[in-house]
C-alpha cells in the first residue's frame, strides 16, 4: 500500500521508488497488477509440467463425474508421456474435481411442510438388555415436530406395523403420509429404479388411511429429520463413556426411559419453529385423520407360517397349534412369559394357543392339538400293510394274525413266512377263527416255535378256551422240579 500511495502522489515509478524504498521495477510490476485488475497479494501461478495435460484430467473428471481415482489418472498420463510424480497429479486432480462439482453442485430448496400431511420414522441401534441386542423406533411429526421413539427387540414387518399403530394412537391421529427409508420390510425390490413396495405394508398404510413413501437411496438429505431424531435420541438413551447412563436392567425399564425422553423433548421450545411441539400438536391433530378402533392383523404380532406338523417357531423355538391351520399364516405376540398366537378362524382374528415362552431346544408341544396321535414319546406300534398275496391271506385271519406278526417281528423270529404259510393252511383245513385265536394265544404267550401253533390248537380243541394263559420266563418254566425227591432220607 505504501508503494501505490507513492505512485499515485508522484505518478513517477522511479520517485515512488524512492519514496517506498523498493525498486523501481517492483514499483511498476504492483501498479500493472493494480490496473489490471488483480490481488497483489496472489503469487502469480508458474508453468508446471502437469500443464499440457490438464485438459485429458478435466476429460477424465468429467467423463467419471468426478469419481476417478487420482492413481488411475497418473498411470494414464504416464503411458502419455508424463515424467511428474504421483503428488503432482493428486493435487491436479483435486483441482479439477473442485472446479467440476462447483459447476455440477446440488442446488438445495427448503422444506415446508403442512399440518397433518408427514410423518416420518427411521430405526436406530438400541441399548443392550440383558446382552440381547435392541432397536429404537424413532418417528416424528414433519410440520409439529412432536417425536415418539418406541424401543422393540427386532425390525421384522409385525414389529414395524405395531409401532406405527403405537405412535399413531400416542399422537391421536394419521397423517396422509408416511415417510422411510428403503428396508425390505417397505422396499421389497426396485425395479427400473421405481420401488416396490412391500404388499402387506401396503395394506396396513391403506387400513390407517395413509400413503407410505420412501426416500431416494443413497440420499441423507431427503430423510434428515428421521436421522435427526435417530442421533438424538441414541446419544440421550443408549449408554455411552460420553453421557455415562446406567445399563437398562429389563426392557421395561428402557421403555420407561424412552417415554421420559419422548415428554421432555416435545415439551422443549425447538430451535426452528419457536414454540414447543405439544403445543403445535394441538394444532396440527385437526387435520389429522381419525384412527381406526383397532390395530391392523400385522400389528398383532409377528408373522408366522404353520407348517404340516402344526408347528410355528417363534425365537428358534416350535410351539404347537390346533389342527386346521397347516400352510396358513398366523400371529404370535409375546405377552410377559406367554407367547400368544392369534389365527383367522371363522369368528375372525381369534387366540387359537397360548403357550409359555421356551428356549431353543425345548419345544412347547400341547398334546390337546393333536388328538388322533398318540400322546408323548414312546415308539410307535408299526403299521401293518399287506403288501403281497400271501401276507394278504395271513392277515385275514383277524386280528390275532396281526397281533402274532407284530409280536413275532419284535422278539427276531426266524422263517416268519414258513410260519404264515403254515398258519393259513391249518386255517384253511380248520376254522379260520380258531386259527386267529390260536394265533393270538401264542402272540401272547411268546410262542413262535414250529410245532407251537398246531400245539395251540391241540389244546384248545381238548380243553377248550384257556383261563390263564402261562408266559415261559423265569417264575414259570415247563421244566419238571426237584420237589419229589424231597421224601426221600426223611
Amino acid at each position: 500500500m505504501d508503494i501505490l500511495e507513492a505512485f499515485d502522489l508522484t505518478r513517477c515509478a522511479h520517485s515512488a521508488a524512492e519514496l517506498a524504498g523498493v525498486d523501481e521495477k517492483t514499483v511498476a510490476r504492483y501498479v500493472a497488477i493494480r490496473d489490471a485488475g488483480g490481488d497483489p497479494f496472489t503469487p502469480a501461478r508458474r508453468a508446471r509440467g502437469i500443464d499440457p495435460f490438464l485438459g485429458k484430467i478435466e476429460e477424465l473428471v468429467a467423463n467419471s463425474q468426478g469419481r476417478v481415482r487420482a492413481d488411475v489418472v497418473h498411470q494414464r498420463l504416464v503411458a502419455m508421456g508424463f515424467t511428474g510424480t504421483d503428488r503432482t497429479t493428486r493435487r491436479a486432480v483435486a483441482e479439477a474435481k473442485a472446479a467440476w462439482k462447483a459447476g455440477h453442485r446440488r442446488k438445495y430448496r427448503p422444506w415446508t411442510p403442512e399440518p397433518g400431511m408427514w410423518m416420518q420414522f427411521d430405526w436406530g441401534e438400541g441399548p443392550r438388555v440383558g446382552g440381547r441386542r435392541t432397536q429404537l423406533f424413532c418417528a416424528w411429526l414433519s410440520w409439529s415436530r412432536f417425536r415418539v421413539v418406541l424401543p422393540a427387540w427386532d425390525q421384522t414387518l409385525g414389529t414395524l406395523v405395531s409401532c406405527v399403530d403405537a405412535t399413531l394412537r400416542r399422537i391421536g391421529g394419521a397423517p396422509t403420509y408416511l415417510l422411510t427409508d428403503n428396508p425390505r420390510t417397505v422396499t421389497m425390490d426396485r425395479v427400473a429404479g421405481v420401488p416396490v413396495r412391500h404388499p402387506e405394508i401396503v395394506a396396513a398404510g391403506r387400513y390407517y388411511g395413509c400413503k407410505v413413501e420412501t426416500c431416494e437411496p443413497f440420499d441423507p438429505e431427503s430423510k434428515g429429520g428421521a436421522e435427526h431424531t435417530v442421533k438424538i435420541a441414541k446419544a440421550d438413551l443408549v449408554p455411552t463413556t460420553a453421557n455415562l447412563l446406567p445399563a437398562y436392567s429389563t426392557f421395561a425399564d428402557l421403555a420407561d426411559a424412552c417415554v421420559e425422553w419422548c415428554e421432555r423433548v416435545n415439551a422443549r421450545t425447538h430451535r426452528e419453529t419457536g414454540a414447543a411441539p405439544d403445543v403445535r400438536l394441538a394444532t396440527e391433530l385437526q387435520h389429522l385423520h381419525v384412527l381406526p378402533a383397532e390395530p391392523h392383523a400385522i400389528a398383532l404380532g409377528e408373522e408366522r407360517l404353520v407348517d404340516d406338523d402344526q408347528t410355528i417357531r417363534f425365537g428358534s423355538v416350535r410351539y404347537s397349534t390346533p389342527d386346521g391351520h397347516q400352510g396358513s399364516k398366523v400371529w404370535a405376540r409375546v405377552t410377559g412369559d406367554e407367547l400368544v398366537i392369534v389365527g383367522d378362524t371363522t369368528a375372525g382374528l381369534t387366540e387359537i394357543a397360548r403357550h409359555v415362552l421356551s428356549t431353543p431346544g425345548s419345544p412347547r408341544i400341547d398334546d390337546a392339538h393333536y388328538p388322533h396321535h398318540p400322546g408323548g414319546n414312546l415308539p410307535r406300534p408299526p403299521k401293518v400293510r399287506a403288501r403281497t398275496p400271501e401276507e394278504v391271506a395271513f392277515l385275514a385271519l383277524g386280528e390275532g394274525a396281526c397281533r402274532w406278526l407284530v409280536e413275532a417281528a419284535a422278539t427276531g423270529v426266524t422263517r416268519i413266512r414258513v410260519k404264515m404259510a403254515r398258519a393259513v393252511e391249518l386255517a384253511a383245513i380248520l376254522d379260520a377263527g380258531r386259527v386267529d385265536d390260536a394265533l393270538g394265544l401264542a402272540a401272547i404267550a411268546g410262542r413262535f416255535a414250529e410245532d407251537d401253533l398246531a400245539s395251540i390248537l391241540d389244546h384248545l380243541t381238548s380243553s377248550g378256551p384257556p383261563s390263564d394263559v402261562v408266559v415261559a420266563d423265569e417264575a414259570h418254566s415247563a421244566q419238571p422240579g426237584t420237589s419229589g425227591w424231597e421224601v426221600f432220607g426223611q
